[in-house]
């Protein structure tokens, strides 16, 4: 089996890598080769992930496989004319040549449950803290606990206006709650991501390509990575 990589350096000052045919499945590094290095390991604990949520595995079987780096990006920023900077702008992310292709059936059944399972650990992160901890200011953090729900939450609801999806959902009426705003912008992307199913839609904004595939490796590479943040501002 070969895994294909996608290498994004220059990600809030590392490299992020992504196993490409597995939306969930991710590793960081200070630089690509260690993040490239850490894949391997990041895969096996994707595989267990799975596991634990269902007995019906797509990798149960997984066997040997082999790594294969496909696509490098370096993240940049723009300024108001698209212009690049090194002054503060907006930061342009990964479009790989994986991201043009067209989610099959299967992509979307897949990336439904695995959405169904990264929200489920979200929740269960942040299950029964108290308004105090959710509240907390931690030493060199941005958000708080509540502030990374919602961070999550809008997020989200920014891929699915990259790709024209949130007609009926104006940022404008989401809820403050960030427990109803998760739950929200959800309920729109399990509605619109079927509909995704063999699209070639490629949408150029800001400065940026969006396509449903790069959508869907955004969203769980996003949910996840946070769901790590919050259990080591746990711990």
């Amino acid at each position: 089996m070969i895994l294909a990589i996608g290498l994004e350096n220059g990600i809030e000052g590392r490299s992020l890598a992504y196993a490409l045919d597995h939306p969930g499945c991710f590793a960081y590094g200070a630089d690509g080769g260690d993040a490239i290095v850490s894949l391997p390991q990041a895969f096996l604990k994707y595989r267990d992930w799975i596991a634990q949520h269902t007995p019906d595995s797509w990798l149960a079987e997984l066997g040997d496989f082999d790594i294969r780096l496909v696509d490098t990006w370096q993240t940049y920023s723009i300024d108001n004319q698209f212009d690049p900077t090194d002054a503060e702008g907006t930061e342009i992310n990964a479009w790989f040549r994986h991201d043009w292709k067209p989610l099959s059936i299967q992509d979307v059944r897949r990336g439904l449950i695995l959405l169904k399972w990264s929200r489920a650990d979200l929740l269960a992160s942040a299950a029964e803290l108290t308004p105090a901890v959710l509240d907390e200011q931690h030493s060199g953090e941005r958000r708080t606990i509540r502030g990374i729900l919602a961070h999550v939450a809008t997020a989200e609801w920014w891929y699915l206006n990259r790709l024209n999806l949130t007609a009926n959902l104006a940022r404008s009426s989401l809820p403050k709650d960030p427990f109803q705003l998760l739950d929200v912008v959800r309920v729109r992307l399990e509605e619109v991501l079927p509909e995704m199913a063999g699209s070639q839609q490629v949408v150029g904004i800001d400065g940026q390509f969006w396509s449903p595939r790069k959508l869907l490796r955004r969203a769980l590479w996003h949910e996840l990575d946070h769901v790590g943040h919050i259990y080591k501002l746990l711990n």
